[in-house]
């Protein structure tokens, strides 16, 4: 396994991070149980989730599934950096009360009691806010998180899809308290969606930032859709987002262009979408949701893959980027 350091900090964490959103919806507890304990033996030590997973009735479910795995005990939680999201309302369906969502001093409180709860644990490593609060002033998210901090329940807190502009409102508002402020964004980045380079990316590394790209693979898209879909295996990659941009002929050029592209040299459609991100500036390690076992060894391969300078400036071509801003936008 290969470690770099989470942005600005002294944390060390692997260059995937396993993420849990398909335990419980998609992975039952046995099976999530088990790719836990694989990603550790791998030395993957960076895990994600988020209070809201489990989603509906359920929300809450996933973190309730890690809970029970780091009670196994074997220094599992030790080993495990631990990052989990809160934002989304978590009152029951039916039941949605003022407080229980955003970013307010009040839902911090609750949310990280309640994950700490379901978590089976007593700190957090990275507490993510897993969107924008537009109407809680940084200096109420800030309070609210220093005290955490204190009590030490938290270790660090980050962002996730935050424009540009808010993490440099949130870190500057932080430094002038004091506070070490966000350490770590987490935005949808791959090489079908790469807007975050044009201000998220630039904001992050210019703060200290780590960045945690979810959707690596934009919803299947990069991991070989169009042969699967030849061969009948396609399942849940052809469902949701994916099946609409498929039905765009312009996206549908592309993503054949790219399969051709790696079909000529010889490469495997997801390792190399997760190896362009590993080899982005600024980037910590790229989020990967395994349903077994396949999943993971297929992403594990991933970190041994260096592409070649061919490689990259045709993956280029097929995706480019938005240009630095402002250029991209400007003279």
């Amino acid at each position: 396994m290969k470690y770099t350091q989470l942005g600005r900090t002294g944390l060390k964490v692997s260059r995937l991070v396993l993420g849990t959103m398909n335990f419980g919806p998609q992975t039952n507890e046995v099976d999530s149980h088990a790719i836990m304990d694989a990603a550790l033996d791998t030395g993957l030590n960076f895990f994600d989730t988020a209070n809201v997973y489990g989603w509906g009735e359920n929300k809450g479910r996933t973190e309730e599934i890690i809970g029970t795995w780091f009670a196994k005990g074997g220094e599992r939680r030790d080993k495990v950096v631990l990052a989990t999201k809160m934002y989304g309302n978590m009152a029951a369906d039916g039941e949605a009360w003022p407080n229980h969502d955003k970013l307010s001093a009040v839902n911090i409180r609750r949310s990280v009691d309640a994950s700490l709860k379901r978590l089976q644990t007593d700190y957090i490593d990275l507490y993510q806010f897993h969107h924008v609060d537009r109407n809680t002033p940084f200096e109420e998210i800030w309070q609210a998180i220093d005290v955490l901090v204190q009590q030490g329940k938290i270790l660090y807190a980050g962002s996730s899809n935050f424009a540009g502009y808010k993490i440099a409102q949130a870190n500057e508002l932080a430094a002038r308290r004091g506070s070490l402020g966000l350490v770590s964004e987490q935005c949808i980045y791959n090489l079908m969606e790469r807007r975050a380079e044009m201000e998220v990316i630039p904001a992050a590394q210019e703060y200290g930032l780590g960045v945690i790209p979810w959707s690596p693979l934009h919803g299947g898209l990069l991991g070989g859709v169009l042969k699967k879909e030849r061969e009948g295996t396609a399942g849940r990659s052809v469902s949701g987002r994916s099946a609409d941009a498929l039905q765009n002929s312009a996206q549908r050029e592309k993503i054949q262009a790219y399969e051709d592209l790696l079909d000529k040299h010889g490469l495997e459609p997801g390792e190399v979408g997760l190896a362009w991100l590993l080899a982005q500036p600024g980037v910590t390690g790229p989020i990967v949701g395994p349903r077994n076992q396949e999943q993971l060894d297929s992403a594990l391969r991933a970190l041994e893959l260096e592409l070649s300078a061919e490689v990259l400036a045709s993956l280029d071509e097929i995706f480019p980027g938005p240009g630095p801003s402002p250029e991209a936008f400007a003279w």
